[in-house]
């Protein structure tokens, strides 16, 4: 996958699924919080609506209930064939009809409709109705059918019913019955005070399904299929969402006091819903805005830093094959990819440079080379020279000059002829012995000299020419002051990994200040005697150029005590 695509995927991966995850997961969570807030604002409406309704109908059931056992209905039940004086039927109005909710009734004996008020049902009528049986199984308790379930509803003239059995006072048998017709504005002031949502609706359904009565006055008598009516029905919640009358609901039910009846709240899920819309729009808008935003910062910055990231890939590809092309620069973004391009083509630019000069380097090499080539017969003629005057020396019988003559010649072999950089140790105490030799013929017998290399240092390796420069300093700063004899050690001894190398004079020694001015103008003035050596401060930035830290040279030295001076260099296998 490209670089570009990558960076893409990767912006919608954390930027944009992040966003729509969270917005759905939002969204998700309000539509559920905001069912069961509508559910337990339901539930706490329906469980109040049912204790008004217990209320209104125990109401009208303490008043059947007084009446049922007062002796003008127990007195005329009891008689065959008793006929209701005009007295006796005002009395019987007075104990029901005192109630604004009663409209009508009728007091059935045995086997024939004895009273009735705004009620003429015959006895065979009222054994058809659907709340007869219920009424014989009830046994003296009062039934209630409302009017969806009595068919008063279809008929235009809806009524609440309230049927009952009456008992005989004394011996429980029963001897007659009673059926009160009650407006079904009882129904409605219970139910209008019930409260909703807007477009929301309570139903009053029995056990069979039939819808009793709704506040919305809609759909009373016609038959549903609630699950919560089937006896076997379970569930943890009081509420569930399903289809009501062919839209989506949030459907919360309650058991009623009264066995046969439910109470369920309907409530249209698009209601719902409607809450949680402009979370869903905000989650759409956030997820699209992210969406776009990642285009255009492709667009506007990836497809240009990816441009300049390729254009770096291609340039190094040309620098792989020798092509130092510097790259073209694209519009400036003022960021880190200006200066990716801009120090790649510095780098290639100093590549060029660098190669100019190691190829002007290696044309002064070669150049050097030949003249040396050329040049080589003078070392030659040099030896050949002084091994004709140590001849004539030894002609002469002067061996003074026959042993100076050897020494100086050994010293320009050993400082003109090796080329390595590195020589054994013994060879570096050699060189420096043949040169304190030819210096005891100048000083004569003002010094005395002592070399202390042990049998297990000879071979180890180390720099070139350094301990001669160190010892000639020794030679002409402090012996050659000196009116007494003058006495120089050089010795080496092992300090853990390194190889110590210790130069020691008697002289006069010398001060910091002394010290510090020699050093600085070490490299300024050449010195008296330059052509014997090259100098303290020479060594020591030629050491630590050879090893690094912590090698190079150490000086011990004090006015009246003399000077010792300590080489340090690794301790380095042939």
């Amino acid at each position: 996958m490209k670089l570009r695509r990558k960076i893409l995927f990767a912006i919608i991966l954390l930027v944009f699924i992040p966003v729509i995850v969270m917005g759905s997961v939002t969204y998700v969570n309000f539509s559920n919080a905001m069912e069961k807030k509508s559910s337990n604002f339901y539930w706490i409406s329906l469980l109040e609506t049912d204790r008004k309704l217990k209320f209104a109908l125990s109401e009208i059931s303490s008043i059947t209930n007084s009446a049922i056992t007062q002796p003008a209905i127990q007195q005329s039940l009891k008689q065959p064939d008793f006929v209701l004086t005009y007295d006796r039927k005002q009395e019987i109005n007075n104990l029901l009809i005192n109630h604004p909710m009663i409209t009508s009734f009728s007091l059935y004996g045995k086997d024939r409709l004895l009273y009735q008020y705004n009620a003429p049902m015959s006895f065979a009528d009222m054994r058809k109705q659907v709340w007869y049986g219920a009424m014989e199984s009830a046994e003296g308790r009062p039934v209630w059918s409302g009017p969806g379930e009595n068919g008063s509803e279809s008929s235009g003239n809806p009524v609440l019913v309230q049927a009952r059995i009456i008992k005989d006072y004394y011996s429980l048998e029963d001897i007659g019955y009673l059926v009160v017709y009650v407006k079904p504005d009882l129904l409605d002031q219970i139910f209008w005070e019930a409260a909703t949502l807007k477009k929301g609706d309570i139903l009053l359904v029995n056990k069979q399904g039939n819808i009793v009565f709704t506040k919305s006055g809609e759909h009373i008598g016609q038959r549903t299929d609630f699950p919560f009516l089937q006896d076997n029905y379970s569930r943890d919640e009081d509420y569930y969402i399903d289809n009501y009358q062919g839209e989506k609901s949030l459907i919360t039910f309650l058991p009623s006091h009264n066995t046969d009846w439910f109470l369920a709240a309907i409530t249209p899920m698009n209601l719902i819903s409607s809450e949680s819309v402009s979370i869903r729009n905000i989650a759409l808008i956030l997820g699209a805005v992210s969406l776009i935003s990642a285009f255009l910062f492709d667009h506007y910055f990836v497809r240009r830093l990816v441009r300049s990231i390729n254009s770096a890939v291609n340039g190094m590809k040309r620098v792989k094959q020798g092509i130092f092309t510097p790259i073209t620069i694209p519009p400036r973004a003022d960021d880190e990819s200006d200066s990716l391009i801009d120090g790649f083509n510095r780098m290639s630019a100093q590549i060029v440079e660098l190669i100019e000069q190691v190829q002007t380097e290696q044309g002064r090499k070669k150049e050097a080379e030949m003249q040396a080539l050329m040049a080589q017969i003078n070392p030659h003629f040099i030896y050949n020279s002084l091994e004709s005057i140590n001849s004539m020396a030894v002609l002469a019988g002067n061996r003074d000059i026959s042993k100076m003559v050897v020494s100086l010649g050994k010293l320009l072999r050993i400082s003109i002829s090796q080329n390595q950089e590195l020589i054994p140790l013994q060879m570096e105490f050699e060189h420096v012995r043949h040169y304190l030799d030819i210096q005891k013929f100048r000083f004569e017998d003002k010094f005395s000299y002592a070399l202390e290399l042990p049998d297990s240092l000879k071979y180890l390796m180390t720099q070139k020419l350094i301990v001669q420069p160190i010892v000639e300093n020794a030679l002409y700063h402090a012996i050659e002051q000196m009116e007494e004899h003058g006495v120089i050690t050089i010795s080496a001894e092992e300090m853990g990994k390194d190889l110590i190398i210790i130069v020691k004079d008697n002289g006069p020694g010398f001060d910091l200040a002394t010290l510090m001015s020699l050093w600085n103008k070490e490299r300024i003035n050449p010195k008296k005697y330059s052509d014997s050596g090259v100098g303290l401060k020479n060594v020591h930035e030629r050491l630590k150029i050879r090893f690094g830290n912590p090698y190079g040279i150490v000086v011990c030295s004090s006015p009246g005590f003399g000077s010792t001076i300590c080489i340090r260099i690794p301790r380095i296998q042939p």
